[in-house]
């Protein structure tokens, strides 16, 4: 959706901007989701989030700015170090668990957990991105028939467009236990196969620890009602094996994949006490290199903040912190363009558009070339 950016206060304090793309910022519809994403994260905010430091959502170029959180994304982090044995996974859900709690005390379903959302902080998980939270005594913002979140996390009642509670974070909490145990629950594919897997076939919890199965098994229920609350995930996690010392093994901070945040743009001088954050632009960023492409099925959107794939009224999107990989080629005689997203946690998003001419084709290849050696990290 937009720009994230590292700047510091008059004090030295690190803060995140998040700055929406200027086409965006003249969509209405965008402005009250980034309006109810500002709202989602000042109501839960304590150790489950970074906290809002202020934002401006009505601003020419709406922005919002956070606590900035040192740490990787758990992708990045299972990616380093291998998949988390019993006792990590343990001290994760009932971190994971007692941060949904809090998110759903204030109301709150945040649609979109996933290892590239959670930030593991030297002190504990974070939980971050409301981009696409909406408040349980709300629907107005959410269309009949629509899915907001990330195939593969994503709830088979999300997926059918139906009606989403806390149970749908239960249910991708499941998914990131599994993510950080090394597996995949519902395999590899394109974002239509994962909800379908989703949707109708059991999950694979063969990399999960036997002791965690069952808990994971429960949470990936696809009845709602099947799930347990995140209360009852402390519950039981809160009984296993700890290590030597009697404490769960606190997670290694380790580099992350280089981001836009390394970044800070002009214009994000020191604020204007007291409020100890930058100040939003004089006037939006400057556009940066982007890539589109797209049929009448699928779309490909590349740009600072990421990859976007659309299928028909789907989408799904990835941060450059989460992307590993991307594969692309030509197919079906140079006149179609195939794209491969592979993230970090081993998940793989494949589309194909068709461009109907060759010459075409070899445009988008050359352009997309361009944009992924500027943003793909090396």
């Amino acid at each position: 959706m937009g720009t994230v950016y590292l700047a510091r206060s008059r004090g030295g304090r690190a803060v995140a901007v998040k700055v929406a793309r200027p086409e965006l910022a003249a969509d209405p519809s965008f402005r009250a989701r980034f309006r109810a994403e500002v709202a989602a994260a000042r109501q839960v905010g304590g150790f489950h989030t970074a906290q809002v430091v202020d934002a401006d959502p009505d601003a020419e170029a709406p922005w919002l700015a956070t606590a900035y959180i040192p740490g990787p994304t758990l992708s990045a982090l299972v990616t380093a170090e291998g998949p988390m044995g019993e006792a990590r996974l343990r001290a994760l859900g009932a971190a994971l668990a007692e941060a949904l709690e809090a998110i759903h005390a204030c109301g709150l379903v945040h649609r979109d957990l996933k290892p590239g959302n959670i930030v593991m902080a030297p002190d504990g998980p974070r939980v971050l991105d409301f981009g696409i939270a909406r408040a349980l005594e709300s629907t107005r913002l959410t269309a009949t028939g629509s899915a907001f979140g990330t195939p593969g996390y994503l709830a088979p009642e999300q997926a059918l467009g139906e009606e989403v509670t806390g149970a749908a974070d239960v249910f991708a909490l499941g998914a990131v236990l599994v993510a950080a145990a090394g597996g995949r629950p519902f395999g590899d594919g394109t974002p239509m196969g994962l909800m379908y897997r989703a949707v109708h076939e059991a999950p694979d919890l063969a990399s999960v620890p036997e002791p965690l199965r069952g808990l994971v098994g429960r949470c990936l229920a696809k009845d709602p009602a099947g799930r347990p609350t995140p209360e009852q995930i402390l519950d039981e996690l809160g009984e296993g094996p700890r290590d030597p010392a009697g404490a769960v093994p606190p997670p290694t901070v380790v580099d992350a994949p280089a981001t836009p945040r390394d970044a800070v743009p002009a214009g994000f001088g020191p604020p204007v006490p007291p409020v100890f954050v930058p100040p939003p632009p004089v006037a939006p960023p400057q556009p940066v290199p982007e890539f589109v492409a797209a049929d009448n099925v699928y779309g490909i959107v590349v740009d600072g903040a990421g990859i976007c794939l659309q299928l028909l009224d789907e989408e799904a999107e990835f941060t450059w912190s989460e992307i590993g990989a991307v594969r692309y080629g030509r197919t079906r005689r140079g006149r179609w363009l195939r794209i491969a997203v592979v993230l970090y946690d081993g998940t793989e998003y494949v589309c194909e558009i068709d461009g109907r001419r060759a010459a075409r084709v070899d445009e988008w290849v050359r352009a997309l070339e361009r944009v992924l050696a500027r943003f793909l990290p090396a």
